[in-house]
């Protein structure tokens, strides 16, 4: 039997499928992908998530972190280890990421030095950003790595029609 691939679950995934249902036509329709995606194709993966995105998914509202923390409480966590952390340092330089996403480029890296197939992820100005894709795939081959496919959950559905 193969294994199922491996997917690293950044945080706005978590957010946007535990968050009360949006007004804002882009931001609720994101929501109803995370959660088609995650009722009808996550079993077909092995997840994960970081003590990064428990630390993320832990802070602000108090009812809104309780909830996106329970969501996460069966996955397995990846560490930010040291080689992580000079990765995202390198990623972060490469792709001339503000200091304030520095967690964007954290989020990378730990998928990338635990093996992860794919980034799950919404935040398509830092991580699924196809002008930085290049640069992020030629940082970690330069450091022996292969760089997982970064995607969002509509990305990662083989059918989008309802009958799936």
């Amino acid at each position: 039997m193969l294994a199922k691939p491996k997917v690293y679950i950044e945080t706005t995934i978590i957010s946007y499928l535990t968050a009360r249902p949006s007004n804002e036509l882009l931001i609720g329709a994101h929501q109803e992908l995370t959660n088609k995606w995650w009722n009808t194709k996550k079993d077909e993966f092995d997840l994960y998530v970081s003590e990064l995105v428990i630390q993320e998914a832990g802070s602000g509202d108090e009812y809104a972190a309780k909830r996106r923390i329970e969501s996460l409480e069966l996955l397995p966590r990846l560490k930010f280890d040291v080689l992580s952390r000079n990765l995202a340092a390198k990623l972060a330089r490469a792709t001339q990421l503000p200091v304030r996403a520095a967690a964007d480029a954290a989020h990378i890296a730990i998928a990338v030095a635990n093996g992860m197939d794919y980034l799950l992820t919404w935040n398509c100005r830092h991580i699924a950003n196809a002008q930085l894709r290049r640069t992020i795939e030629e940082v970690c081959e330069l450091q022996g790595f292969s760089a997982p496919i970064i995607c969002t959950p509509e990305e990662l559905m083989e059918n989008l029609s309802d009958d799936t």
